[in-house]
């Protein structure tokens, strides 16, 4: 009962397995650790593990996608996946209490899949009903449960243990998801190309944010985890600056100060170039350069 070997749930269980079974041995190698990142001896670890993976494999999967799919093609898959993910946004909406933007979000599914051609064609944008993010771990933030430490999960990168849970619940939340349950191998055959088809359309869409995680940040690690952090907090609070922010989710105190990124109200770069997430590209959204899901 889950999505095949390539998508999301048995990656995101292998991932979870990985990570629980060697985070505390990671812990204890770190003799003067930094308190507001305990985890580093693993997350830097799982960084590097995420970006050779993505050199090897996500990178040039993505440059030839890029090469061959003309700009329509391009565009068509990518806004058939964030139709797909428009389900889940509806969904964490309500759970929110967001009724208007929940109003929207769910005409904004039917339209493009009946008029839109099954969401190839963004037809709700071309009528003022705009791409909204919401995801679980956005939902979690609005009822008070705390980030956490800063995790680097395996194949999906940045993350903290309240969006974990909430990669589990946009699983649960996803269509996707159903149909593999109950489809047989051939349904499974397609929704696990579908995935690896999303994975690689979202990545070559990172390939201009890269250059600047790259070439523009005095210390790679802290600039993403930094980035990661500040876009969670403008997500959880719609954009709203707070003095009541959460806690977990502030600048890192006296550690890494100047390597604080501007990522609120931007595509933030926050994860390694490890591999892609899963269907989320809308305006504030970070950009997690590794989660095959």
């Amino acid at each position: 009962m889950s999505i095949q070997s390539p998508t999301l749930n048995k990656t995101l269980l292998s991932s979870l397995v990985i990570s629980i079974t060697l985070l505390g041995c990671s812990t204890t190698q770190t003799q003067t650790p930094n308190p507001s990142d305990p985890w580093s001896g693993w997350n830097h670890g799982t960084q590097t593990f995420n970006d050779n993976l993505d050199k090897a494999v996500l990178k040039p999967l993505a440059q030839g996608y890029q090469w061959i799919a003309p700009e329509f093609v391009n565009e068509g898959v990518t806004n058939f996946f964030s139709n797909i993910n428009d389900v889940g946004v509806t969904i964490n909406d309500l759970l929110q209490f967001k009724v208007a933007q929940s109003g929207m979000d769910g005409s904004r599914f039917l339209i493009n899949t009946t008029a839109g051609l099954a969401g190839f064609v963004d037809v709700a944008n071309m009528i003022d009903l705009p791409k909204h993010k919401e995801d679980f771990g956005q939902t979690l933030g609005y009822w008070g449960v705390p980030s956490g430490n800063y995790l680097v999960l395996p194949f999906f990168g940045p993350s903290s243990p309240r969006d974990t849970v909430g990669l589990i619940g946009d699983a649960l939340f996803n269509p996707v998801t159903y149909v593999s349950i109950f489809g047989g191998p051939v349904v499974n055959a397609a929704t696990a190309g579908a995935r690896v088809l999303d994975v690689t359309d979202q990545r070559a869409h990172l390939m201009t944010t890269e250059k600047i995680v790259d070439e523009g940040s005095v210390d790679r690690y802290d600039f993403i985890m930094n980035s990661y952090k500040q876009n969670r907090d403008y997500l959880i609070h719609d954009g709203k600056s707070s003095d009541e922010s959460d806690p977990d989710l502030n600048d890192d105190s006296s550690y890494n100060n100047t390597n604080a990124s501007p990522a609120t109200g931007k595509k933030a770069v926050t994860g390694n170039t490890g591999s892609t997430p899963a269907g989320n590209k809308a305006s504030g959204k970070s950009l997690k350069l590794s989660e095959p899901k």
